[in-house]
């Protein structure tokens, strides 16, 4: 079960544009909490905390808590507008999550096992088909990210979603086929190079051989 990090956050008595508009002129960020059978919650956020924890890896798939005014609220992020230009937060919503709630949640692969790949050893290139993976969980397993474990894979080989643990009660999106995660391909660039020092090699005698000798014409 992941961490629950705590939020406070303040609670807003106007809705709308203009109160929005309000709101982030002085500085913070309007939001709502909605969902579980409850009426929604207008409020406002530090937009360094949006920031903040935006940056982390696997924003949408993290569990907060919300201290609106001594009033505790279990929530998962779904949705942050974001500045066209600046891309700073405008909006953000979160949705109330309670023991039982399933949810669709994306989650990021972590590739790990990387200096036990003979493939990799060998010059081989990860190529990385997902960088995350969409699972139907429970809201109290919902894992900080899926590992991808390239230990002992060769150049061609690849790792699929069947190879990596889920949390139980959780599985994919994507159901009905075992789906690629990443694969070890072969090297491009280096055999090229290879190819061309000995042709290289051999052409220099050639061309020292049509080259004039010095102060003859």
């Amino acid at each position: 079960m992941q961490e629950i990090n705590t939020i406070a956050v303040q609670r807003r008595e106007r809705a709308g544009k203009g109160a929005a508009r309000a709101t982030r002129r002085e500085g913070s960020v309007p939001g709502v909490v909605y969902g579980d059978g409850k009426e929604p919650a207008i409020i406002t956020i530090d937009p360094r905390l949006v920031e903040r924890e935006m940056n982390r890896a696997g924003f949408f798939a993290r569990i907060y808590e919300l201290d609106v005014a001594g009033q505790k609220e279990r929530v998962l992020p779904r949705d942050v507008q974001l500045h066209p230009v600046t891309d700073r937060p405008l909006h953000i919503d979160f949705l109330r999550v309670g023991a039982h709630t399933r949810i669709r949640v994306e989650v990021p692969v972590n590739f790990v096992g990387q200096e036990s790949s003979p493939g990799l050893k060998k010059g081989g290139v990860l190529n990385v088909v997902r960088h995350a993976v969409e699972l139907y969980c429970g809201v109290d397993n919902i894992p900080d990210q899926i590992t991808a474990d390239l230990s002992g894979l060769e150049i061609h080989d690849s790792i699929h979603i069947s190879h990596v643990t889920l949390p139980a009660g959780a599985k994919p999106v994507i159901g009905d086929r075992d789906f690629t995660l990443g694969s070890i391909a072969a090297p491009t660039v280096a055999p090229v190079e290879a190819e061309a020092a000995p042709a290289a090699a051999a052409a220099a005698p050639a061309a020292a051989a049509k080259a004039p000798a010095k102060g003859k014409k």
